[in-house]
C-alpha cells in the first residue's frame, strides 16, 4: 500500500521536480557558473533554478551578467528539461489516467467527444520530442539571422542569443540575457514575432496540437477540449491586447511615445507574455494600475493544459465559465458546442481554481508579512510566481531571504500544483457504495 502510494503518477512528477531543482541548485553553486568564478549563494542558486525547472522567470540576479557562459547554459537546459518534461508528463499521465479500469466510462466518453486516444506512450513522447526541436530551431534560426544582421553581433554571439530565447520561449520561460528582457526589440516584429510564436505553440498544450495534427482539415471533428481552449486563449489574448493599449496609450513610459505601429505590436506582445511566457516589451514597473489588474486575470488563468504554461489553465475557466451560464440559464448541463460537460471535470475544475485562489491568497498574506513593498505589487509577485510568469514591477532582487524562499515554494506549487492536483482527483475517484439523503443548503 505505502508502495503504491509513492508511486502514484502525481507523486512521481512532483519529485522528479524537486529531484530536478536540487541537482540545478547544485550545479549553479559550482565556481563555473558565475562570471568571474566565485562562490554563488545558497538561495541564489535555489531561486534561480526552482525559476528555471519551473519555467517560470523571475530573477534576484541578471542572468546576462552575473552567470558566465556555462551558467547560462545550465539554466537553459534546466528549463527546456522543466519545459519538455512537463509537456510530456502531463501527456503521459492523461494516457495513465484513460487506461484505469475505474475509468472505463471517461474511455468512452473521450472516444465519443473525439479528445486525445490512448495511443502509443512512445509515439506521444515522439511527437512531443519533434514539435519541441522543430519549433525551437526554426525560431532560434530566425532570430540568429536577425541577431547578425539586422544588429551586427557576431555569429557566435547572435547564435547563442538566438537559441537562448528561443528555448526561453517555446518553454514559457521568460529567461533572457538581457537585463532589459526584450524591451530593446520592442519594435522590431522580426524578433517578437517569432518569438510570440513559439510562446503561442509551447502553451497551447499538446492535446490541441495533436488534435490540430491529426484534424487539420475538419475542425468539426476537434475535440471540446480543444474548441474550448482555441476559443477562451482567443478571447483573452484580444482582451489583454485592447486592454494593454487602451491603459498605456497615453503613458509616456510605456507605450506612449512609441509610433503607431510599434503600440500595436509591443501591446500584442505583452498581452501573449503576459500568460506565463515572462517577456516584456514595456516597464512593467511603471505601468498604470490598471494594466497591472488586468496581468492579475491573465497570469492567474495562463494558458493550455499539458504544455509549457503554467497558471489554472484556460480549460478550467472555460468549464467553469459554462457552468455558471448554464446556472444563469436554469440548465440542468453544462454545455458547448454540442457537447455536455461532465460533472466530474466541473467538480475538478472547482478544486483546482478554489485551491489556485487560496494559495495565492496564503502566498500574498505571507508575503506581506515579510517585506514593506506595496501591497498591489506585492499580489503581481505572488501571482507571476504561482502563475510561473517570471513578469515582475521590480521588487523581485529586493525581497528580504524569506519572502523570496516564498517565491520559491509558489513557483514549484504553481508549476506541478495543477497537474498532480488534477491527475489525482481521476485516479482518486472511486464508487461510494452509499449515498446519504440530499438536501440543499441555502445559497447567497
Amino acid at each position: 500500500m505505502i508502495r503504491q502510494r509513492l508511486l502514484h503518477p502525481a507523486r512521481i512528477v512532483a519529485f522528479a521536480f524537486l529531484v530536478a531543482i536540487l541537482i540545478g541548485t547544485a550545479l549553479l553553486m559550482m565556481p563555473f557558473a558565475r562570471e568571474g568564478g566565485g562562490s554563488v549563494p545558497f538561495l541564489t542558486a535555489l531561486f534561480t533554478a526552482t525559476s528555471a525547472v519551473c519555467v517560470t522567470g523571475l530573477a534576484i540576479v541578471d542572468t546576462g551578467t552575473y552567470w558566465s557562459s556555462a551558467g547560462q547554459a545550465t539554466i537553459m537546459l534546466l528549463f527546456q528539461i522543466g519545459g519538455f518534461g512537463m509537456m510530456t508528463g502531463a501527456t503521459l499521465l492523461g494516457l495513465m489516467v484513460n487506461r484505469s479500469p475505474r475509468l472505463r466510462l471517461k474511455l468512452i466518453t473521450q472516444t465519443e467527444t473525439h479528445t486525445l486516444g490512448l495511443g502509443d506512450v512512445a509515439n506521444v513522447a515522439k511527437l512531443v520530442l519533434t514539435v519541441t526541436i522543430v519549433c525551437e530551431f526554426i525560431v532560434a534560426l530566425v532570430l540568429t539571422l536577425r541577431f547578425r544582421l539586422g544588429y551586427g553581433l557576431e555569429w557566435q554571439q547572435a547564435a547563442w542569443s538566438g537559441l537562448f530565447h528561443s528555448v526561453s520561449a517555446f518553454n514559457n520561460a521568460g529567461f533572457s540575457i538581457h537585463a532589459d528582457s526584450v524591451m530593446r526589440y520592442a519594435p522590431d516584429a522580426l524578433v517578437l514575432l517569432p518569438l510570440m510564436l513559439a510562446i503561442f505553440i509551447g502553451g497551447i498544450g499538446f492535446p490541441v496540437l495533436m488534435d490540430l495534427r491529426d484534424k487539420t482539415r475538419s475542425p468539426r471533428g476537434w475535440s471540446l477540449h480543444t474548441k474550448l481552449t482555441l476559443a477562451v486563449t482567443g478571447f483573452l489574448l484580444a482582451m489583454g491586447f485592447l486592454g494593454i493599449l487602451i491603459f498605456e496609450w497615453h503613458n509616456a513610459k510605456t507605450l506612449g511615445a512609441m509610433a503607431l505601429p510599434e503600440k500595436v505590436l509591443s501591446a500584442a506582445f505583452t498581452s501573449v507574455s503576459a500568460r506565463t511566457a515572462g517577456f516584456n516589451t514595456i516597464d512593467l514597473a511603471v505601468a498604470s494600475r490598471e494594466t497591472w489588474s488586468l496581468h492579475y486575470l491573465l497570469m492567474f488563468v495562463g494558458a493550455g493544459s499539458a504544455g509549457t504554461a503554467g497558471g489554472v489553465k484556460v480549460g478550467t475557466v472555460a468549464i467553469l465559465f459554462l457552468l455558471v451560464l448554464a446556472e444563469i440559464r436554469g440548465h440542468p448541463d453544462s454545455e458547448a458546442f454540442g457537447r455536455r460537460v461532465g460533472g466530474a471535470a466541473q467538480r475538478q475544475a472547482v478544486t483546482v481554481l478554489v485551491l489556485g485562489g487560496a494559495t495565492v491568497i496564503l502566498g500574498t498574506t505571507i508575503l506581506l508579512s515579510v517585506s514593506d513593498a506595496a501591497t498591489d505589487r506585492i499580489i503581481f509577485e505572488v501571482i507571476s510566481a504561482f502563475g510561473t510568469v517570471g513578469l515582475s514591477t521590480g521588487i523581485t532582487a529586493d525581497l528580504p531571504a524569506a519572502g523570496q524562499f516564498v517565491l520559491v515554494v509558489l513557483m514549484y506549487l504553481g508549476r506541478i500544483g495543477t497537474i498532480t492536483l488534477a491527475t489525482s482527483l481521476i485516479l482518486g475517484e472511486r464508487r461510494m457504495p452509499y449515498r446519504y439523503p440530499e438536501e440543499h443548503p441555502i445559497v447567497g
